[in-house]
């Protein structure tokens, strides 16, 4: 037990103090127009992913052709065919799943327009995109996984509630959560179900398990975006269960409601998905335009939050 405490003990400070390397250039990118096709509205993280692009964008002087994918592939497929047709400068890609890119990518490339592929990933030719700008959501994973076996001693029966199937974030912050607990013989995943990063998908989930299942044998929920976990605990209070004392709950993303339900002692813990991928996005653009070396992948940090200092954190992301 001694060596698993202090492989812990090094994945918490890995995580902690990690650099991740950044790239940024001088010319802001004034008169370019970029195409973005994003994932959808389907958590307020995307919401505010959303909202820091567009910002960025007019910040900047760019011209953002900004296109909903509506959490539908055919949506950005049609979307990139648009933006090709238009003659944009490049195209930003937020793909809402992985697989079935490898067509119209190849069409973006033969029109000469750079893309870059922002947020979830995509398994097409890398060649095809000339860079990646992303969180680890494998790191996500294992730094939710290791808090909750500090939280726990290594004992927990745990309910996962899955981002949408078939995205990189839901697949890759699971293999990270499963790395962890294999260490620790007492966590288990009891349950594992898609809510689809929703927050009404999260609340029908929970109430569904809570009419199924013996609570009492449920030490934590384990939930792949803060959205659904807000859901789930809402369930937890309709049918009389304390969440974040009975059940604790850890998440990922770090939107200013985690932290109100941290403050309530409704949830537990997040893991900080940054929204901030604008910046680096346009800078790689700016620089792959004038013909400069860009790194293949271009990674955003993020932290773990506890309740201690979710006042303070909600304050901050919530000021205007």
């Amino acid at each position: 037990m001694r060596s698993r405490k202090f492989f812990l003990s090094i994945v918490v400070l890995v995580s902690l103090i990690a650099v991740f390397p950044t790239f940024a250039q001088d010319n802001v990118g004034s008169g370019l127009t970029i195409g973005f096709a994003q994932v959808g509205t389907e958590s307020a993280w995307r919401t505010a992913f959303t909202a820091a692009t567009i910002a960025e964008a007019e910040a900047r002087g760019i011209n953002l052709l900004y296109v909903d994918g509506q959490n539908n592939q055919d949506t950005q497929i049609a979307a990139l065919r648009s933006f090709i047709q238009q003659g944009v400068d490049a195209i930003i890609l937020a793909p809402v799943v992985e697989t079935g890119w490898d067509q119209v990518l190849q069409e973006v490339q033969a029109a000469g327009i750079p893309l870059v592929i922002v947020d979830r990933n995509v398994t097409a030719d890398p060649s095809l995109y000339f860079t990646r700008v992303a969180s680890d959501f494998v790191h996500e994973g294992r730094l939710a996984a290791a808090w909750l076996a500090q939280a726990t001693a290594g004992v927990c029966n745990i309910v996962e509630l899955e981002g949408t199937v078939g995205s990189s974030a839901a697949r890759d912050r699971q293999i990270g959560f499963n790395e962890v607990i294999s260490l620790f013989p007492n966590m288990h995943i009891l349950l594992s179900q898609s809510g689809d990063f929703l927050r009404d998908s999260g609340y029908a989930v929970m109430d569904g398990i809570i009419a199924s299942e013996d609570m009492s044998q449920i030490c934590a929920v384990w939930s792949h975006n803060d959205d659904m976990a807000i859901g789930a605990a809402q369930a937890m209070m309709d049918h009389g269960i304390d969440p974040g004392n009975d059940i604790l709950i850890v998440s990922v993303d770090a939107i200013p409601d985690i932290f109100l339900a941290m403050m309530n002692g409704d949830t537990n813990a997040t893991v900080e998905l940054s929204p901030a991928m604008a910046g680096p996005a346009f800078d790689a653009i700016v620089a792959h335009l004038a013909g400069q070396e860009v790194p293949r992948n271009i990674a955003v940090s993020g932290g773990l939050f506890l309740p201690a200092t979710a006042a303070d954190e909600y304050a901050r992301r919530t000021q205007q």
